[in-house]
């Protein structure tokens, strides 16, 4: 408790702490001679130049992922383990693809990486809280980075990565590969297309028991980071598709967050089944945070790891005129008149969902534009989380070599880390509303809605 109050105290102007107040936070002023980056764009890159930094569950999935675009060279891998990049090394000859540079073999190793001159994006797979020190020695070295989630951790990781961003002028991205989930993207063109009327409130969430999965983690910093945060630790996988289809920083904006957390019971016993005192365990096994935004809608947000909950990031979408909810099942209800021309029009009703041969016709007749028949197809056959995870890589490669656009920038990046800190702070405070920064420093509605960059 007394390192969230110390960061709080550091980091954020509390106006108040009565749970009626508003806990308002200081929006750093802008460096002289910089601009924001909404909408950057950078010349055409031919080749994507790329090096990886953590070769653990996904940085090793991810080489496979890269080694299936042909404008892609992989040039060199680093990790602490030097059994990991010759684990990924070997992934390269599969494919028939050449060796890269290898480093390895000390804490700093992969800074030599980030120091080579023929590297123009650097993707970065590591434990979280080396996410943000790596993207900015990254960038500070002229290089694009793509960031796991979450791509920080605290408020100061991503004011200084915004910084850099503007600063340099370079792509800064989150790798959020949950936007790119064929319903969430289906789901987006309707919204985007009136199907569902006013979008008001959008649920998301990260309900996924580890269970057999803590093992997996490097020395178990996963854990450990629970073990030393409050708050909603892992907010992106809910956050992003929602923030997308609400438009925000593109014409609306998060203005404030109220988070609250059950007791600890899963967290203590496993931090005692691992030798440590549970005493010191922090985060609550389900945190739950609820957003409003500048155009006055809400957004509900939950986290648990801990309960044996089937795997849900609780996707939904509530508009005037219709729903969209992807677990347990996918699922929309839409008012009789929303849908013209669909087949077995009386099926359409605001109080069951629809029949499933008039689902799949709105799936098909809504296909997201970036989503083509052989992408999904190709996406589903090369895999990686159903396929989203090669969509994802597929439109950076796309937006990097066509010199466009990113899907995700780095204001996408604070908005969907900042539930972490700020959620902590409003815990602290027995849920008191925190006021949520404008990232954009003023630019949040310079862009109306949410649009994908295509090559003319």
């Amino acid at each position: 408790m007394k390192r969230i109050l110390a960061i709080a105290i550091v980091l954020l102007a509390l106006s108040a702490c009565s749970s009626n107040k508003v806990i308002r936070t200081k929006v750093p002023a802008r460096p002289a001679g910089q601009e924001d980056v909404i909408g950057l764009r950078l010349p055409p890159m031919d080749t994507i130049r790329m090096g990886f930094i953590g070769l653990g569950m996904r940085g090793f999935h991810a080489v496979k992922l890269y080694s299936n675009f042909p404008n892609v060279k992989i040039v060199a891998l680093a990790d602490i383990e030097p059994d990991r990049v010759e684990k990924s090394q070997a992934r390269l000859e599969r494919y028939s693809r050449p060796r890269a540079a290898g480093y390895s073999g000390a804490e700093d190793s992969w800074k030599g990486l980030c120091e080579r001159d023929d590297i123009n994006l650097v993707y970065i797979c590591t434990d979280w809280k080396n996410h943000a020190p790596m993207a900015l020695y990254a960038m500070e070295h002229g290089k694009n980075v793509a960031i796991e989630v979450p791509a920080a951790t605290t408020m100061k990781e991503i004011w200084d990565l915004i910084n850099m961003a503007e600063s340099k002028r370079l792509h800064c991205m989150m790798l959020e590969n949950c936007v790119y989930d064929f319903f969430e993207l289906t789901t987006l063109n309707m919204a985007q297309q009136g199907l569902f009327g006013e979008v008001v409130h959008c649920e998301g969430s990260y309900n996924h028991c580890l269970d057999g999965f803590w093992h997996e983690y490097w020395q178990n910093w996963r854990l450990e980071f629970n073990a030393s945060h409050k708050g909603d630790i892992y907010p992106t996988h809910g956050l992003g598709p929602v923030c997308q289809v609400m438009n925000i920083h593109r014409g609306d904006r998060m203005k404030t967050l109220s988070a609250m957390e059950t007791r600890s019971v899963v967290g203590k016993r496993l931090w005692k089944e691992a030798g440590r005192n549970p005493e010191e365990f922090q985060n609550g096994d389900v945190t739950m945070t609820m957003i409003s935004t500048e155009n006055g809608n809400s957004i509900l947000i939950e986290h648990d790891v801990m309960t044996p909950r089937p795997y849900n990031r609780m996707y939904q979408v509530v508009g005037t005129e219709g729903y969209a909810a992807k677990y347990p099942v996918e699922q929309f209800s839409l008012r009789p008149d929303r849908q013209e021309g669909a087949p077995d029009l009386e099926n359409l009703n605001s109080h069951k969902p629809v029949t499933d041969e008039v689902r799949a016709a709105l799936m098909e007749k809504y296909r997201s534009p970036i989503l083509t028949k052989e992408l999904e197809e190709t996406a589903k056959k090369v895999g990686g989380h159903g396929g989203m995870d090669f969509v994802m890589d597929y439109r950076l490669v796309y937006c990097l070599t066509n010199g466009l656009p990113l899907d995700m920038d780095v204001y996408d990046l604070a908005e969907w880390c900042c539930l972490s800190e700020l959620g902590a702070i409003s815990i602290a405070h027995g849920g008191a509303p925190v006021e949520v920064p404008d990232f954009t420093r003023g630019a949040w509605n310079k862009v109306k809605g949410y649009s994908y960059a295509f090559a003319e």
